[in-house]
């Protein structure tokens, strides 16, 4: 089915629109734990745990590309919906330069200070070698992985969510071939495994790229441009919620490894993996339809169509209620065997990761909507609200979760953080899009 951004949306042009971008974060989750399950299996837990203690790094870095991916797609999806295509095109290039530039300006100083930023983390002795490889390795691709996630929502953008999905089939299938070959058959260990996702994201990040410097049947490609700071600036405000997600996200991610540490010990930490790689899974789901759907609500937007805005949004709120409830039943039915899934070599961390996920799981009923929230007033230009429901969301009320929920229930009282602080950030979502509605006609 072909499926434009100028159209009125039923449930099934909705589902052919945002179902690629689910299925393109979906799959992106799945190589991320293919590395996992190689790591685990082939290289030993305390390296498994190493990859866990250095990735928020890596993420924080990274969500440097989520931010001018989803940030950018608004206001381009913004302008086309004002009938400017040449216009949208000059800002498409504008993104697409200042992300590769921002990728190329982080690496070198993060592969310096690497070694210092794991120490004040609370590195041990155990993690920091294999920890201090594996993300140094992984900032090399850094320009490769933040295009990227760029182009993911980009694609979008130029009507192309299709292609979006079999360049993250090409990333997937690099990077489970060259897992087995780097790890298993030339037993390059940890190493093998971060040059493996380096090239799966060389793959995804350069092909497109590539695409859009020839002419082709999408609504966008790369023109000659000059810089023009506002509207970069724009997108960067636009985005901010995504930055504050990816950053937050690494925070907290470092606070957990931290407080487990100091809990549980690298068993902690190894847990801890288990559950954001499988939260990563399921949530896929959600991030997946906030990328197809936020250049649906920018274009609306951009058009001052509210009739839409509103069709898209009931309909939203019903396909959100539905997922949420069967994930979370299917996190919980599913926790035991999942959990073996990753370590199951170890009867202990087994149980720990189990019990880990059964807490998080309630997480999504409610994440969704909050998630939702914060791309919708992305999709609005209103990258203030944005950030501050994914801030509030991601760093405020988990960071005081963290600290405060082992101190009232003991040690295991740190696994129920995370929902939480989606209950508080929950009853935020829901002030600010009420508070809004009238302004942006969505409701």
């Amino acid at each position: 089915m072909s499926v434009q951004l100028a159209d009125h949306f039923t449930y099934r042009k909705l589902f052919a629109f945002v179902l690629p971008p689910i299925a393109m974060m979906l799959l992106t989750s799945v190589y991320t734990m293919v590395d996992a399950l190689f790591i685990s299996h082939y290289v030993g837990e305390i390296a498994f745990a190493a990859v866990n203690f250095v990735f928020p790094v890596i993420m924080l870095l990274g969500g440097v590309g989520f931010m001018l991916g989803t940030g950018g797609t608004a206001l381009v999806a913004k302008t086309l919906g004002e009938g400017d295509a040449l216009r949208a095109k000059r800002y498409f290039t504008q993104v697409v330069i200042l992300a590769f530039s921002l990728g190329v300006a982080l690496a070198l100083p993060g592969m310096v200070w690497l070694p210092q930023v794991c120490g004040r983390l609370g590195g041990t002795a155990e993690l920091m070698p294999d920890a201090v490889l594996y993300g140094r390795i992984m900032l090399g691709f850094l320009p490769c992985c933040i295009l990227q996630c760029t182009f993911q929502s980009l694609l979008v953008a130029a009507e192309k969510p299709k292609l979006a999905f079999w360049l993250s089939v090409a990333g997937g299938v690099t990077n489970l071939v060259l897992d087995f070959v780097f790890i298993v058959l030339l037993d390059w260990g940890l190493a093998g495994a971060a040059v493996a996702t380096g090239m799966s994201q060389f793959v995804a990040g350069v092909v497109p790229f590539i695409y859009f410097c020839v002419p082709n049947s999408s609504l966008l490609r790369l023109v000659r441009t000059t810089f023009e700071l506002r509207p970069m600036l724009q997108a960067c405000c636009n985005g901010t919620s995504e930055l504050v997600t990816g950053v937050s996200a690494a925070f907290i991610g470092m606070l957990y490894n931290y407080r487990l540490l100091q809990f549980f010990g690298e068993n902690g930490v190894a847990a801890y993996g288990v559950v954001m790689y499988m939260a990563f899974f399921f949530g896929s789901v959600f991030f997946g339809y906030d990328v197809g759907s936020t250049p649906l609500f920018a274009y609306h937007h951009g058009a001052q169509n509210r009739a839409e805005l509103r069709n898209l949004f009931r309909k939203s709120m019903l396909l959100l209620s539905l997922v949420g409830l069967t994930m979370a039943g299917a996190a919980v039915g599913f926790s035991y065997p999942l959990a073996c899934l990753f370590v199951g070599y170890n009867g202990l961390l087994t149980e720990l990761a189990q019990y880990a996920f059964c807490a998080y799981a309630l997480c999504f009923v409610l994440q969704g909507y909050n998630i939702f929230a914060s791309g919708l007033f992305t999709a609005m230009n209103n990258g203030i609200i944005s950030g501050a429901i994914a801030f509030m969301r991601t760093l405020g009320f988990q960071t005081a979760a963290v600290l405060l929920l082992p101190l009232l229930w003991g040690a295991y009282g740190i696994w129920w953080s995370a929902a939480l602080a989606e209950v508080a950030a929950l009853v935020v979502s829901v002030c600010l899009v009420l508070g809004f509605r009238k302004r942006y006609g969505y409701l």
